[in-house]
């Protein structure tokens, strides 16, 4: 593992040591790309792909591939696919902020991911583990949320199309598994690109005004710059609130025992706004529920892709 790490480390060092400037760097970053609309850009292109490392075990091969569409954020993606099985369903995972990428160089998490013949796709959103670099001492996924949310979900459509560009996975049953700001992005990925067929979420963040008033997540001496009709004005097109009826696709909502950075309200707010389709389950032992069946938590969204296109 610290040898992938290194070598990870190394070309992400590469490539931002490239714009060592921020103010350049948020320039080149920002560029005609519009992070208030959840369409994609046609003007964000894709570099090659470079493969930095492939590993084999013996029910899956781990590839992890560098993704550059902006300069100077290159992403990481981990790509995990099951031996014996051509072209298999693939699920997207994003965790919340400020998860980091670790949990796919674990191989008994691979492992799970890649059971019963499923690809994951696993990566971290913008402003987030290895994605945030050249920013000044108070900027980061809050302060940028416009950003941060708005070009994540571009970058769900971009890594989609370069897992169609493979052909190795099958696109037409993709899915996606999202956790906390994570499965804010993919209810609005969702939304923007009809290639996701299912959505297995826990926690979303959402319901902007209310959020950003009463999360635990926003230190004090920062929450007044978040409630200036400026800011809300640049979040308000990323509610989850505003999308989340329009979906048609299977949808599991998970919530846990106790609200952690989402305050109540803005739970239940996004939790009235899901389509008539979703199932809503709230824990109150959830915790222990993973730990006694990790492979419980993966079923579902696999069993909705199993099915469809007919394959």
């Amino acid at each position: 593992m610290q040898t992938h790490i290194r070598v990870l480390l190394a070309v992400s060092f590469l490539s931002v040591a490239l714009y060592p400037d921020s103010g350049i760097a948020q320039k080149a970053v920002a560029g005609n790309e519009d992070w208030g609309s959840i369409s994609l850009p046609n003007d964000l292109k894709a570099a090659l792909p470079l493969v930095a490392e492939r590993d084999e075990y013996p029910t899956f091969v781990r590839e992890m591939i560098e993704l550059k569409w902006r300069a100077g954020d290159p992403i990481h993606l981990f790509l995990i696919l099951p031996k014996g099985r051509p072209k298999p369903p693939v699920v997207l995972y994003l965790y919340s902020f400020p998860s980091d990428t670790s949990r796919f160089l674990d191989d008994d998490s691979c492992k799970l991911m890649a059971q019963n013949g499923y690809a994951a796709a696993g990566f971290v959103s913008a402003l987030t583990g290895q994605r945030y670099h050249n920013r000044g001492m108070k900027q980061w996924f809050i302060s940028e949320l416009q950003e941060s949310v708005g070009s994540s979900v571009h970058d769900v459509e971009m890594i989609l199309n370069y897992l169609a560009s493979r052909g190795d996975v099958d696109i037409t049953r993709a899915g996606m598994f999202g956790q906390g700001s994570g499965a804010t992005i993919a209810i609005l990925a969702a939304a923007a690109d009809p290639r996701i067929k299912a959505l297995d979420l826990i926690d979303p963040w959402g319901d902007w005004p209310e959020w950003l008033a009463q999360s635990t997540l926003i230190p004090s001496d920062e929450r007044a710059e978040y409630l200036k009709p400026e800011f809300l004005k640049k979040v308000a097109p990323l509610d989850p609130v505003g999308w989340f009826g329009k979906l048609t696709i299977p949808v599991r909502l998970q919530y846990l025992s106790e609200a952690l950075v989402t305050p109540p309200m803005a739970r239940d707010r996004v939790a009235a706004a899901a389509p008539p389709q979703t199932r809503i389950i709230r824990y109150k032992d959830a915790l222990a529920r993973y730990k006694a069946a990790p492979q419980k938590f993966l079923d579902w969204i696999k069993g909705q892709l199993h099915g469809v296109g007919g394959h």
